[in-house]
């Protein structure tokens, strides 16, 4: 007895016409692409006799149910936390969980969010890693979505379809403004920042917080990996050994300033003040533990997952404060 035929994807689409997810998704729900773009897809489409279950009808009366939660790291203890909001808000309402792992590689964001909507998924908590060329068609397909964490970057023309979305977001530039005038305190006036993928925002608040004494040599990106953290971290030290303080975009980095302190001979608190992002049990485990800006993971997590539920009211953002906690990781330059 021959087996049941498979039911062609987006994702099968998209490898025939050799592009994304993301660009199916944009074509089929009448979003931008150049005419041969959409010439291809449309082909694709047609040769596999791919008929959308959820790009052409409306989601909203086609629920699956449940939520799907987006997240780059699934093992980080901010995003796991942050997972644990959702989940205990869901299960108040009597919903299933599923969730996906990106990477915060917007690719693979991209062919997750392909399949939400081959599923009928209308309810999402993500925290981004694509921008809004990604993020525009699904939401114009009706996917309900929450940010949580970060925002998404807003092409031109795409400001009314994105402003939509509803978000719930740690209070970056007050955190990184008491951070850094916490240091500058100490007599610190060369500090780095550590930032990687997705945390722009928290980069432009350093800027901002740091003002006209900025050196923008000492703003150092990494890419979402250890290895890239550990690099970053390793190449400021030894690159600038003037830095006298370093603030971390996140634990990853934390943990990667930590480790090239040590392997460089570089002293915590004597040579180097730190300052972390987001507290994880580690950082109180630490010689010396670390100051940190705490962040509520899991009330942000918890927020996202009522507001995404709360389908039909106004969209808003939700502003949670974040909170420095001093420990022995600083001291006056010297």
């Amino acid at each position: 007895m021959s087996s049941p035929q498979r039911r062609t994807t987006i994702k099968d689409v998209a490898e025939l016409a050799g592009v994304g997810v993301a660009t199916v998704s944009r074509v089929l729900s009448g979003g931008s692409a150049s005419a041969e773009t959409r010439e291809r897809v449309l082909d694709a489409a047609t040769k596999l006799d791919y008929r959308p279950s959820a790009l052409g009808r409306n989601l909203r009366q086609q629920r699956s149910g449940g939520i799907a939660l987006l997240v780059p790291d699934i093992t980080d203890n901010f995003y796991a936390r942050l997972a644990d909001g959702v989940l205990s808000c869901a299960r108040s309402y009597g919903e299933p969980v599923t969730i996906g792992v990106t990477g915060d590689d917007p690719e693979q964001e991209a062919d997750l969010v392909g399949s939400l909507l081959e599923q009928s998924m209308d309810r999402v908590v993500a925290v981004p890693s694509g921008d809004g060329e990604m993020w525009a068609p699904a939401l114009r397909a009706g996917l309900s979505v929450v940010f949580a964490d970060r925002r998404v970057w807003r092409a031109p023309g795409q400001q009314r379809v994105l402003a939509e979305v509803p978000a719930v977001l740690a209070d970056d530039r007050a955190g990184v403004r008491t951070a850094v005038e916490y240091l500058t305190g100490l007599g610190h006036r060369k500090i780095g920042f550590l930032a990687r993928h997705g945390q722009s925002h928290r980069m432009q608040a350093f800027r901002d917080a740091v003002g006209d004494a900025l050196d923008e040599e000492l703003v150092v990106p990494a890419r979402a990996s250890r290895d890239s953290a550990y690099a970053a971290a390793a190449g400021l030290l030894q690159r600038r050994p003037d830095v006298t303080a370093v603030l971390t975009g996140d634990n990853m980095l934390g943990e990667a300033a930590v480790l090239a302190a040590r392997e460089l001979d570089v002293r915590i608190p004597r040579d180097l003040s730190l300052v972390m992002f987001d507290d994880v049990p580690w950082a109180e485990l630490c010689a010396p533990p670390l100051t940190v800006v705490a962040q509520p993971a899991q009330d942000i997590g918890y927020r996202a997952a009522e507001l995404v539920m709360r389908q039909g009211r106004r969209p808003r953002t939700v502003t949670l404060p974040t909170q420095l906690i001093v420990r022995g990781s600083c001291g006056p330059r010297r």
